[in-house]
């Protein structure tokens, strides 16, 4: 690999992380989001109960000759990691139950301190199909500075209360997996077995990050996480060993539309706490009509159509508040419809309605 700027915003270089990252200056970025391979040890195909098989994550990546060879492989990343990482940077680092402990305690051996443990749970996780075990619905993220001593850090605090609706953000994430149109696929076929959602890397952004802010992907796949942070208005660094899925990121990328410098999220000056805003301030504004229809979860499955009182009503006619109609459709005891219900915007990209809410509180209300 030839020598590059070493901090031009933007990259995707195509390398093993760990000799990318060693030709980084250290002390450089001020995130690292990682999604590293989850060793997941599958030796046979994975049948379902009508004899089809399942496309599981079986890529070469994934494999590792023993939990020894897969630790020495994790060491060696999260140290590489640790030396480009800002004195006052955090990282993040997602896995499964197969990796999740031996990456955690690797982490803490290397003197990362944990501030949090995420839970990513599924809305649509993949069946136990043997139904030998409990269905995995969840993936762990676990959040941690450099250092124990390390007293700065970025904690968007405010920010997310507001995103949460005047509430404490939890540890627990529920979202669904990547589907539909944000999937990448080739001739149909999903193109990266483990790409993760937008809004994953969204929550993760907006919790740690400021406008501006250098994110570093040791293993950036299809590229989810720059495409995250070129619409928030923060830098990244991706680092991939494969060169179709670098193809695939580079494109990707370039098609993204980034929010103008107004919109970018970030922490509220002096922790204010953000206005309320009505759902119905949203068609008072015209920023919806009445009559749109709203995806619950990105899904085209689960609609509801907006209604001109602020109300939304769903396709089998029961009307009520997002946080109503988002429960009952999910069947869920309590949802947030902020985060939930999704809105076609000018590209036909499907957006957050909370995307609107704080349009509408940059601009006053």
């Amino acid at each position: 690999m030839s020598e590059a700027s070493p901090l031009s915003d933007g990259q995707i270089i195509q390398g093993d992380c760990v000799e990318v990252m060693a030709r980084l200056p250290a002390a450089s970025v001020d995130v690292i989001f990682a999604d590293p391979p989850y060793n997941l040890q599958l030796q046979h195909a994975l049948m379902r109960p009508n004899q089809t098989q399942v496309d599981a994550v079986d890529d070469h990546w994934d494999q590792f000759a023993s939990f020894a060879e897969y630790d020495a492989f994790t060491r060696s990343w999260l140290t590489a990691c640790r030396r480009v990482l800002k004195d006052d940077g955090t990282i993040w680092v997602i896995g499964s139950y197969h990796n999740i402990y031996r990456v955690g305690a690797i982490l803490q051996d290397l003197g990362y301190w944990l501030l949090n443990d995420v839970v990513w749970v599924k809305h649509n996780p993949m069946p136990q199909f043997r139904g030998v075990r409990f269905t995995n619905a969840h993936e762990t993220l676990l959040w941690a500075k450099r250092s124990r001593g390390q007293k700065r850090y970025t904690f968007n605090y405010h920010a997310l209360k507001a995103f949460n609706g005047g509430k404490q953000m939890r540890s627990d994430w529920a979202m669904p997996l990547c589907t539909g149109r944000e999937r990448l696929r080739v001739n149909g076929e999903k193109l990266h077995s483990t790409q993760k959602p937008e809004a994953l890397l969204e929550r993760v952004l907006l919790a740690s990050t400021a406008p501006g802010d250098t994110v570093l992907d040791p293993f950036f796949g299809t590229g989810t996480t720059g495409a995250v942070a070129r619409r928030l208005g923060r830098r990244f660094i991706g680092i991939e060993r494969e060169a179709v899925y670098v193809e695939a990121a580079r494109a990707r990328i370039a098609a993204v539309q980034p929010l103008p410098e107004a919109e970018w999220p970030r922490e509220p000056a002096q922790g204010r706490a953000a206005p309320r805003i009505a759902f119905s301030a949203l068609i008072e504004a015209g920023l919806l009509l009445p009559g749109a229809l709203l995806c619950f979860d990105r899904d085209p499955q689960r609609t509801a159509r907006v209604l001109g009182d602020g109300m939304l009503e769903a396709a089998d006619g029961v009307r009520g508040s997002i946080h109503q109609i988002g429960r009952h459709i999910s069947g869920e005891a309590a949802v947030n419809g902020w985060e939930r219900w999704h809105y076609a915007d000018a590209t036909g990209a499907l957006q957050p309605i909370d995307r609107l809410r704080q349009h509408l509180r940059r601009a006053g209300g």
